[in-house]
């Protein structure tokens, strides 16, 4: 297996440190707002990963943090009011939002986690990395007595090297207050409290009572339960600077090696500009979710190569639809036409050699897609000329890599419930009109047949005559 690794900028055969065990950080959420697409694509893009890796033998350790205390999180709990009209707190407001994540998650088919820490059970190993790089030079407090601890870029002659930087044109670090600063690209690994803030919000530390930077805390969360060097840091292309960045420098200042292999996936455009506040144009999680089947989403949100940039325009779910339902008609067809005879269930469930080598060539999850269609296309023209034997191996590779995409509309995370009130009478009322088509067949009624059938076509329903009867679906 191959990966395009960031920091060296090419791809690189993937070797995990333990063969057969692999370790993922990946960089989740700051809980300040709602999830957007952007969210979940990046999610995706690591279950992903994560689903084929596990396919290939590998026992996988996933670590996705959640940003729990943050600058923005105090700064929108302070404008945010509960439901008794009083100022939320800021761990209240990280907590719902860290809720609708997770609901998203569930509802995209995202596997759980090994682990999900939060930042804030994690304070007294930031201290300890903190108290290491000052220890190594290569970090100080203020000398204003504000309580702010720095990293010392110029002290660490590797900064920029993940993203290819000389400081000289790097951007101030716009975390904490420029006064405290040796150099305007010095960043905040504490940060000391301040009277508007809250007394919640601050933790002891030797440098005085304050809160962690937002970068020490992913360093942090990492080596705590992944060690100091582990296999993947996967993200978002927006998190390499400044975030990956400093990670890097403090983490390696520190004396740990950190990530073997750095991953970062694209953004995702919204009629091929940029999701912002200003443009008004954020498409939220919640609202994608409830615009198409969760399945849908998925196929869409995973189809695109992972580093590319995915833009969302009209039209994007119900393409996605019309590819996901040529895969569930394949498999609603075999399984009628199988059933019953010694092909059913025959088919072994194992990717074929195509997709394998399209996963292992930096998850190229476009071409996995056209091996997924193609062998859909090979089942169905099987099951045309009756070779049940071919259509039951394309059923078992349809269901294999359909799997491993997390988009097998066979798995019961998308199952739908079907005994419901309205469902079990729609059925029985359509069986009986299939029943009266039939005799009227029989009775060579042909004008009643085909009154029916104009009656189920108008209703967006399908029917289709097989030799082991009429099967109907919706459109």
């Amino acid at each position: 297996m191959r990966l395009y690794d960031s920091k060296a900028q090419t791809l690189r055969d993937f070797s995990p440190i333990e063969p057969g065990k692999v370790g993922i950080y990946v960089c989740g959420p700051t809980v300040q707002s709602s999830p957007h697409i952007g969210h979940l694509r990046s999610a995706l893009v690591y279950d992903q990963l994560r689903r084929w890796l596990a396919y290939r033998g590998n026992v996988v350790t996933f670590i996705r943090n959640v940003t729990d205390i943050d600058d923005k999180i105090l700064a929108n709990a302070s404008e945010s009011e509960s439901a008794e009209g009083t100022t939320e707190e800021w761990w209240a407001l990280a907590y719902r939002y860290e809720l609708e994540f997770t609901a998203g998650y569930q509802r995209l088919g995202i596997l759980a986690p090994t682990y999900e820490p939060r930042a804030t059970a994690s304070i007294q190993q930031m201290q300890d990395i903190i108290a290491r790089l000052i220890a190594n030079g290569h970090a100080y407090p203020a000398a204003d007595g504000s309580g702010d601890v720095y990293f010392d870029t110029a002290s660490w002659p590797a900064y920029g090297e993940l993203t290819r930087q000389s400081p000289g044109n790097m951007e101030a670090a716009a975390d904490a207050d420029p006064r405290g600063k040796r150099d305007p690209r010095d960043f905040a690994l504490w940060k000391g409290h301040k009277d508007r803030e809250p007394a919640s919000a601050a933790w002891p530390s030797p440098w005085g009572d304050g809160r962690p930077g937002w970068h020490i805390e992913c360093s942090a969360m990492a080596t705590r339960y992944l060690g100091s060097q582990f296999d993947i840091h996967g993200g978002g292309l927006d998190l390499r600077f400044p975030h990956h960045e400093n990670e890097l420098a403090q983490s390696n200042g520190a004396g740990d090696p950190f990530a073997n292999y750095w991953v970062h996936n694209g953004l995702v455009n919204v009629n091929g500009q940029k999701m912002s506040k200003s443009l008004g144009n954020s498409i939220y999680a919640a609202e994608l979710l409830d615009a198409a089947r969760a399945i849908v989403v998925r196929y869409y949100l995973g189809a695109a190569h992972y580093r590319s940039t995915l833009d969302f325009h009209e039209g994007s779910l119900t393409e996605a639809e019309a590819a996901l339902e040529r895969i569930e008609s394949f498999l609603d067809r075999a399984d009628r036409r199988l059933a019953g005879t010694r092909f059913a269930g025959s088919g072994v469930e194992v990717v074929p050699e195509e997709f394998a080598e399209a996963m292992d060539d930096d998850l190229a999850v476009p071409q996995a897609l056209g091996v997924l269609h193609d062998t859909v296309r090979a089942g169905n023209a099987a099951l045309d000329s009756e070779d049940l034997h071919a259509a039951a191996s394309a059923r078992g590779q349809v269901l294999a890599m359909s799997e491993v995409l997390g988009i097998n509309p066979l798995s019961p995370e998308w199952a739908v419930a079907t005994d419901e009130p309205a469902m079990v009478a729609l059925s029985a009322l359509v069986e009986r009109l299939l029943d009266d088509r039939e005799t009227a067949r029989q009775n060579r009624d042909y004008a009643a047949a085909d009154r029916i059938r104009d009656e189920f076509v108008a209703a967006g329903i399908t029917i289709e005559d097989t030799p082991t009867g009429a099967h109907w679906s919706f459109d």
